[in-house]
């Protein structure tokens, strides 16, 4: 593949927007110089190292450093789940309940892909499995996030209402029906207009990334309709059981609603 490298100064030259950005927020009070900057560099220095960790894993490592890699990202994206939401479930159970989430949709996801799907020998093959976990966790992330943020939202917003239901006899699965419907609705909204834009209106970016790397479009194009298939099955699912474990931590075994659960 004929591949243009990038030099140091190609990005330097791209950063330099950004960093107007960032300067352009200062007269507008929009206090968000810091967060750009620290944005900017994390994530400069994050694809830096997973750059050089992958080159390391393509050439040399065996599939429990794959393992131990996934499980890594994993348990970052559950992290990531709970930072900005205004209210969040006290303790671990946030982070605990969006790892879950992600680990039971996302793993066997990526296992059904690389298995029966790619076929590709050995099915473990770094250059495949780490790239596909990664875009399934982000996007499912993406959706637990704000399907887990919808719910509790939502829940501290009417307590009142929840609490009528349950004195009418309700569980609480029937007293939380709509709000469980509007919070799964929400996390999946975004890949949904995704997949609605794409090819139209937006070239997705791994679609995109193939062909400036050399790949056949229209090879390109079938491996990016397989990803998005992925994607809406994993931030779907995820949020689906996000939204569900979350909802039930909310009420204890006598079905009472007990909002000192959030933060």
């Amino acid at each position: 593949m004929n591949v243009v490298a990038l030099t140091p100064l190609d990005l330097v030259l791209t950063a330099l927007l950004v960093l107007a950005l960032a300067l352009l927020s200062l007269p507008l009070k929009l206090e968000m110089f810091g967060q750009l900057l620290v944005a900017g560099l994390r994530m400069t220095a994050q694809l830096l190292l997973i750059g050089l960790i992958l080159k390391w894993l393509f050439t040399t490592a065996g599939p429990w450093w794959i393992v131990l890699l996934s499980l890594f990202m994993l348990l970052n994206a559950g992290r990531e789940v709970t930072r900005r939401q205004k209210r969040r479930l006290r303790g671990w159970w946030g982070f605990g309940i969006g790892s879950a989430s992600m680990f039971l949709t996302s793993f066997p996801l990526v296992l059904f892909t690389l298995i029966l799907v790619i076929g590709n020998q050995p099915w473990y093959e770094p250059r495949y499995a780490i790239p596909l976990l990664g875009m399934l966790l982000g996007n499912t992330m993406n959706g637990i996030s704000i399907g887990f943020d919808r719910l509790l939202h939502n829940v501290w917003q009417q307590r009142q209402v929840i609490e009528n239901r349950l004195m009418l006899g309700q569980s609480w699965f029937e007293a939380l029906a709509e709000i469980r419907r509007e919070s799964i609705r929400a996390g999946m909204m975004p890949i949904i207009n995704a997949m609605m834009a794409a090819g139209i209106i937006v070239l997705p970016g791994m679609m995109t990334g193939q062909i400036l790397a050399g790949s056949p479009p229209l090879e390109a194009v079938k491996y990016q309709i397989m990803i998005m298939f992925l994607i809406v099955a994993g931030a779907g699912f995820g949020t689906v059981i996000a939204v569900y474990l979350g909802g039930r931590r909310l009420f204890d075994s006598r079905q009472r609603l007990r909002l000192e659960r959030l933060s």
